[in-house]
């Protein structure tokens, strides 16, 4: 990886065979480049994109390991106790804590005036700017000027030569040289594993240092060069990573080589969801964990913050103060929607830390014939999906060859596309093919009505959804009105989800970017409209699950009331967390994770590890 210049703090060949090699002092860092924790060279050990992914790209996923290893840091995270002056006596520290258990080892005792007494420091913070580095010590054990860094460790201890894996080793040694700074004697450590309880001494010698050192220089000259390393190949590290979903390894691997499908990601049910809450004149506040929905000062809802992916509010709905802190700090993006359902918004913390993402993006957008390619592929992906749900959901007879054949001269015409014009030509007429059809996949008249009662006691009656052509402002009929909410509820996921990825939502290639439009978010969504949000409106619609009392009509347009808003959004939720099986990597994820991971892989084409966008269209 640094094979043009030697890493900083390496050893300068030697012009006499045999000569011990002279090591570098690392140069004085640059003004504002930031301190390397220690955390993250034990990462660019383990693996160097994983390295630059969390430090220089700033992403970050929680695993079963991460939460744990949290859990087992939970005690040690408390401060406590003061480190001795490197040549004070030991004994005048009247903060010590003296009474530590568990990877403290014996219990500190001595009497005054024979051996020095052992201070045990927890959470103690250490940097240094001549090395370029900074710790945070789970454990610090002091004897006069010896110091002994205690790294604590979810799970047990490894049965290795060295009684530990080299990241670990490394990481232990970085908070040595860090105590050597300032003054102490350091030549050994602990690693204490929490599940068995065990302690693993590591030695500090000169091979465990150059290595240290090192690795904290290619950390630092990886980071700068700003390119990030290759993914590992077949590595069995990289299922249990937490970041294997953001990475792709196993993927990109594929889309380069089309050799060994990827292993299965981890993409079992989604552990949090959205809140969506449009009563007017409703209130969300924070009560401890709790989101809680009141209206009328009555309590009408409550949702955990951690079971809360984000929050969507339409209307008039007021939002506390403090509510809006706690979902900021946790990341989780508040969705603003008009009361008509118009995506507005959303409101998010400091953003996502991935510049080069967004850099890539822009430098994309002012790339005309990128622009195009990119453009050309959503526009074929999308009407090779609206020709699939049409040809899937077809109710009388099959769908004429005629009509296939026609898709696919869009498709050709799609792709041939010289420019813009030209390309929206070919989308437009797909469109009003797929939606003169459309009725086709409708079920027959009044076959959804049942004449029963809704949940609210009313009588549904007989309803035709009736479907002539798309209108879109206003829409004219039910049809219409369902696929202009279910088009805004799609930008809205779609937007969250590039934002929450690292895109800026509103620069997009195929669509112009104005004011207020997630032009980005548009585009992506594309050859989603038919999977996702027309889908969706077949659902609800040949299911029963909307019906006339559902439908306000006000001059000439027809829109959702309140009740046909709540259930057209439990069925498109429910059509997110659908599974299918991705066609290019053959394993099953949710929708709203396939919508995820396109994002992404969108990422990897702009920054160059992937040649084209891999669309996603089923079979």
């Amino acid at each position: 990886m640094n094979e043009e210049l030697p890493p900083i703090g390496a050893a300068v060949d030697s012009p006499t065979e045999g000569q011990p090699p002279l090591p570098l002092d690392a140069p004085p860092l640059p003004s504002g480049t930031p301190l390397l924790p220690a955390r993250m060279v034990n990462e660019y050990v383990y693996c160097p994109r994983l390295a630059y992914l969390e430090w220089v790209q700033g992403e970050w996923a929680d695993s079963a390991d991460t939460v744990e290893g949290r859990q087992v840091h939970r005690r040690v995270d408390r401060r406590s106790g003061k480190p001795p002056s490197p040549g004070a006596n030991a004994n005048a520290n009247a903060n010590a804590d003296t009474g530590a258990a568990d990877a403290s080892g014996a219990s500190s005792a001595g009497a005054a005036g024979a051996e020095p007494e052992r201070i045990h420091v927890h959470s103690l913070e250490l940097s240094s700017d001549k090395l370029g580095l900074v710790a945070k010590l789970d454990l610090a054990e002091f004897e006069g000027r010896r110091a002994v860094p205690v790294d604590y460790k979810r799970g047990r201890r490894p049965h290795v030569a060295r009684g530990a894996y080299e990241p670990e080793r490394v990481q232990l040694c970085v908070q040595a040289l860090l105590l050597e700074e300032h003054g102490y004697e350091s030549p050994e450590g602990v690693l204490y594993f929490a599940a068995s309880r065990e302690r693993v001494k590591v030695e500090f010698d000169a091979e465990l240092r150059e290595a240290t050192r090192q690795a904290a220089a290619g950390l630092r000259l990886m980071a700068m060069g700003g390119t990030m390393p290759p993914p590992l190949e077949n590595s069995p590290k990289c299922p249990r990573c937490s970041l294997a979903a953001i990475c792709l390894p196993d993927e990109l691997h594929y889309l380069r080589t089309q050799e060994t499908p990827p292993r299965p990601l981890a993409v079992g049910q989604a552990p949090a969801l959205p809140m969506y809450v449009q009563a007017r004149g409703a209130k969300v506040a924070k009560k401890g964990d709790v989101l809680e929905v009141t209206l009328d000062e009555e309590k009408v809802a409550s949702a955990r913050l951690m079971d809360v992916s984000q929050l969507v509010l339409q209307g008039g709905v007021y939002l506390t103060g403090p509510a809006l802190h706690e979902l900021m700090a946790r990341e989780v993006p508040v969705t603003w929607l008009s009361h008509g359902g118009w995506f507005l918004g959303h409101t998010v913390g400091l953003g996502h830390k991935n510049v080069e993402l967004r850099t890539a993006q822009f430098r994309a957008s002012f790339d005309a014939r990128h622009c195009l390619q990119l453009a050309r592929d959503l526009v074929a992906a999308k009407i090779r999906n609206q020709r699939t749900l049409l040809r899937r959901n077809w109710k009388r007879g099959e769908m004429p060859e005629r009509l296939l054949a026609e898709f696919r001269h869009d498709i050709d015409a799609a792709e041939r596309a010289h420019d813009l014009p030209q390309l929206l030509g070919a989308e437009g007429n797909a469109a009003a093919r797929y939606f003169r059809h459309f009725r086709e996949m409708l079920s027959a008249p009044g076959a959804q009505a049942d004449g029963g009662e809704n949940g609210d006691g009313q009588a549904r009656g007989f309803w035709t959804f009736d479907f002539e052509r798309r209108t879109r402002r206003p829409p004219t009929d039910a049809v219409n009105a369902l696929l202009s909410y279910a088009y805004s509820l799609l930008a809205r996921s779609v937007a969250v989800t590039l934002t929450a990825v690292g895109f800026d939502a509103y620069r997009g290639f195929c669509h112009q970017s104005r004011y207020g439009r997630p032009a980005l978010a548009l585009d992506v969504m594309e050859p989603f409209r038919p999977l996702l949000a027309d889908s969706a409106v077949l659902m609800a619609i040949n299911n029963g699950e909307v019906a006339a009392v559902d439908f306000v009509e006000a001059a000439g347009a027809v829109a959702l009331n309140e009740r046909g808003r709540r259930a057209f959004i439990a069925c498109f939720e429910r059509r997110l967390s659908q599974e299918v099986t991705h066609p290019l990597f053959g394993y099953a994820a949710q929708y709203r994770q396939v919508v995820e991971i396109q994002c992404r892989l969108l990422g990897r084409h702009l920054l160059g590890e992937v040649d084209r966008y891999p669309n996603f269209t089923t079979r």
